[in-house]
């Protein structure tokens, strides 16, 4: 069963739990992780009604959150994705840079799923760069391995390796050595043809 999904957003007091939207909302998280996901769509979309009646945008990112991550789980992705980016929109006006990352993560896995691969390439580079800006290597990595695979996908075998190599010497500037040859040597393997 799928861990407990934390809210995009989370400035919510105390009066906005008594409101009816937010009760929806909740209820989509139980039907949710109850597996029920097509009650939880049916009260995800009526708390995002609400919440747009109240002007909460706190509530409709998370709704519309949620209504991508159901929407992503049935393959629409298209529909997942204009979820996704209206929490966007409402978190990066809030430049809540957590919630921005989470949210393209989500958006480049629809976009792979729908082949826009130059799209999700973008997106990738652009979490990177989040990532690089606060010091963090390990998301910096993870996402690169991401993008290495996007790159095979598509056909990319020397952006893969490049990529590749790239981990390699993020690795090897932190002494971490035996990862730096593992992904030297996975960068060989990708030119050679292996996948």
């Amino acid at each position: 069963m799928e861990e407990e999904k934390k809210d995009i957003a989370l400035n919510q007091g105390p009066e906005e739990a008594k409101d009816p939207a937010q009760a929806e909302y909740d209820q989509g998280k139980e039907l949710r992780q109850a597996g029920d996901e097509a009650m939880a769509a049916s009260c995800f979309h009526n708390a995002l009604i609400g919440f747009e009646q109240n002007n909460n945008e706190n509530g409709i990112a998370n709704a519309s959150d949620q209504l991508g991550d159901i929407c992503a789980a049935r393959d629409e992705h298209e529909k997942a994705i204009e979820h996704y980016q209206r929490a966007f929109g409402i978190c990066d006006k809030e430049n809540d840079r957590f919630s921005l990352i989470a949210l393209q993560k989500k958006m480049v896995a629809s976009k792979r799923a729908l082949k826009q691969y130059d799209e999700a390439v973008n997106i990738y580079l652009n979490i990177i760069d989040i990532y690089a800006g606060y010091n963090n290597p390990a998301g910096t990595v993870s996402t690169m391995e991401e993008l290495a695979k996007l790159y095979l996908e598509m056909g990319e075998r020397q952006k893969s390796a490049d990529t590749y190599r790239t981990i390699a010497s993020i690795h090897k500037n932190f002494k971490h050595n035996l990862q730096a040859r593992e992904f030297s040597d996975k960068a060989v393997q990708v030119e050679q043809g292996a996948q």
